[in-house]
């Protein structure tokens, strides 16, 4: 076991060579809920953007776009109107950023199945797990190692019934194993558990992250570090630090719109050591 009290996940911190461009950054996609529910994403998208994604884009239902399009700029909007647009929209894309308020319901269930054909990493939040809450076995069958599964307390005991009584070291590594992916056990001390054994407790958690909507943005962290190609167990590992100290130096008053635009100063900390 590692406890996260000091960052050694830098090393593999995805920097940008000299030449980098765009797509050399990592294409990230982050699936929006209806046209009422589009927040979420966005709050994803942000926190992928900042954490160093070259290119982010937002795959939404066709009632959504009107409502995405006037509230961002740097990034992109494609609307899919079927699984088969969907995957045709996603099928260049690193990683996809799924669940931030998609619905309980079958078309996320639909949606999850088709990006897990794409060869994306996935990072399954929010609606994304409950909706397979009375079927875990079919989500775990879909996923990859590489994969990202990021529960609270709660949305755990949905799909790993009991595990939770072992503690949350124990559980979480179990359902990792169970599941065959990275898990990222949302809470005051985080812990992320890899399919192959590794695990870290996150030990700079604060309670200012306890307000809606900075799961999403953690969502959005883990995928755009997954995109620029960091493994996935560390990307967790460093957006779950750093989602922590970009709230701890904001402090009261924050709200999850606030962390997206903290994120610059932690990398320049970061990389300042990195030389």
């Amino acid at each position: 076991m590692t406890v996260d009290a000091l960052p050694d996940w830098r090393a593999a911190l995805p920097w940008p060579a000299p030449d980098a461009h765009k797509h050399a950054r990592g294409r990230l996609g982050v699936v929006s809920g209806r046209a009422t529910q589009t927040g979420a994403a966005r709050l994803a998208a942000r926190g992928g953007l900042r954490i160093g994604a070259g290119l982010v884009r937002i795959l939404c239902p066709p009632d959504a776009a009107a409502v995405i399009a006037p509230t961002i700029e740097a990034i992109m909007l494609t609307p899919f109107g079927s699984i088969e647009a969907l995957f045709e929209a996603a099928e260049s894309l690193d990683a996809v950023v799924i669940g931030p308020a998609a619905g309980v319901n079958e078309p996320t269930q639909g949606n999850l199945r088709v990006l897990a054909e794409t060869g994306a990493v996935l990072v399954v939040d929010a609606d994304g797990l409950t909706a397979f809450e009375h079927r875990p076995a079919e989500l775990f069958e879909l996923l990859d190692r590489d994969d990202v599964l990021t529960p609270h307390t709660g949305e755990f005991e949905r799909l790993f019934p009991g595990l939770l009584e072992a503690g949350r070291e124990a559980a979480a590594r179990e359902a990792a194993a169970r599941a065959g992916a990275v898990v990222v056990l949302k809470g005051p001390e985080t812990v992320i558990a890899a399919p192959d054994g590794r695990l870290a407790v996150n030990d700079n958690g604060t309670p200012w992250l306890a307000t809606a909507g900075t799961g999403d943005v953690l969502a959005g962290m883990i995928g755009g570090l997954a995109a620029q190609r960091m493994d996935s167990f560390e990307a967790a590992r460093a957006a779950v630090w750093m989602h922590a100290e970009a709230a701890r130096a904001f402090g009261p008053g924050l709200i999850a719109e606030d962390l997206p635009g903290r994120l610059p100063a932690v990398l320049a900390s970061l990389y300042a050591a990195h030389g």
